[in-house]
């Protein structure tokens, strides 16, 4: 059926309903809801087609535009509504709508997205930046520093709008903050200490104060990590430094090698010296007590010496014979008969007796003198006949 029947357009079961009647009473509502109550049913013809055709459109457009204030915030992500340009809210994660273009707009902030900025280099570590890299410590020295900082983002509000100066895409704001601290941290410290042991220490004190810097702006950056890459002297002097270097390690280890040695000596001398000093407090009490008993015992030879002269001389020359004797290594055997009779005398035992007795030091009145066995078979000892001459003589 074409267009130009005059079934077309009718209403019934012959064909489908009229479009530009629709689209009328759709414009007559239109207008009875904005209070145009005189609004009559526009008459048949080219007009009224083309005033549904336009309906149609301006409805299908207005339908896109409010579709276009659907947007979606994934996960770990938050979402900014502005109004003319003007912060509104702070969006969750999820499906949301906001007014269209160009009443509002949205920006959406990746959250967790782990951002870094280099300090010294670009992409590649052999790429140096001299101006940024070269800094000056307290020793006025001169260092070459790489440096790589690590951030996310802790506000979305802050982080859009209280960047103004800088560019956000570029870092710059997270840059200047970290070779401020940078050049403040090195400018505190001498050049062994950032060379050597202070990296793990200089990326602490750089976190704190970047961050520190960061919050005091309301950038709404959260720093994660300070990674010190590559700290060495500049290259035309690093000769120089490498020898300082070595050398300072030598005198680190000739001064542990002596320490280890004072800890070995010191204790032995100290233990040397108080054996010494035990053994000199002995020997004092040993000759004191010796020289006490040696006046005592001359008290009470003068004693007896007053009273039997005699006995006494005897007495002292058989104590002092035995003392010498006893420290000789020859046997003496008296022999009254003069027989020429084979002695057996115990050489070996009486050669161990004497060692014995000497290595005991044994005083001369306190001994025993030595059994001698003559040819006659009786066994006598000079204490013993000085004894009985002694009583003779007191007789």
């Amino acid at each position: 059926m074409s267009q130009q029947e005059p079934q077309w357009g009718q209403r019934g079961n012959q064909g489908p309903p009229d479009l530009d009647e629709i689209f009328s009473k759709m414009i007559v509502r239109l207008k009875q809801m904005l209070g145009d109550n005189g609004a009559q049913r526009p008459p048949s013809g080219y007009g009224p087609r083309f005033t549904g055709g336009m309906s149609l459109l301006l409805l299908v457009l207005l339908v896109l535009w409010l579709s276009s204030g659907f947007y979606q915030v994934d996960t770990a992500e938050q979402g900014v509504v502005l109004r003319f340009g003007k912060y509104v809210e702070s969006t969750d994660p999820g499906l949301r709508w906001r007014m269209p273009w160009p009443i509002e707009r949205h920006e959406i902030v990746n959250l967790s997205q782990i951002r870094n900025v280099e300090v010294g280099y670009q992409t590649d570590s052999k790429a140096r930046l001299l101006d940024e890299s070269l800094m000056l410590t307290e020793d006025q020295n001169i260092i070459d520093l790489q440096l790589e900082v690590q951030y996310n983002i802790k506000n979305a509000q802050d982080f859009l709008f209280n960047n103004a100066f800088f560019d956000p895409a570029a870092n710059s704001i997270v840059k200047q903050a970290a070779e401020t601290a940078i050049r403040e941290i090195v400018g505190r410290n001498k050049v062994d200490f950032v060379l050597n042991e202070g990296r793990t220490q200089i990326a602490a004190d750089m976190t704190r104060l970047v961050q520190t810097l960061l919050d005091n702006y309301h950038s709404g950056i959260n720093v994660v990590r300070v990674n010190i890459n590559d700290v060495q002297a500049p290259q035309q002097v690093q000769s120089a430094f490498a020898d300082a270097v070595k050398a300072g390690q030598d005198r680190v280890k000739q001064s542990n090698e002596g320490l280890a040695y004072a800890n070995d000596v010191i204790p032995k001398a100290r233990g040397t010296a108080a054996r010494l000093l035990a053994e000199a407090e002995g020997y004092q009490k040993r000759v004191i007590a010796q020289a006490e008993g040696d006046t005592a015992r001359f008290k009470k030879i003068a004693t007896e010496y007053s009273k039997a002269p005699l006995v006494t001389r005897e007495r002292l020359y058989f104590d002092t014979m035995q003392y010498v004797l006893s420290r000789s290594s020859k046997v003496l055997v008296d022999q009254k008969n003069g027989s020429n009779s084979l002695l057996y005398l115990p050489l070996d035992k009486l050669m161990q007796a004497h060692a014995t007795e000497h290595s005991l030091q044994a005083e001369p009145m306190t001994e025993k003198s030595p059994s001698v066995k003559t040819n006659g078979g009786d066994s006598r000892t000079i204490s013993s006949r000085f004894d009985r001459r002694g009583e003779r003589e007191g007789r």
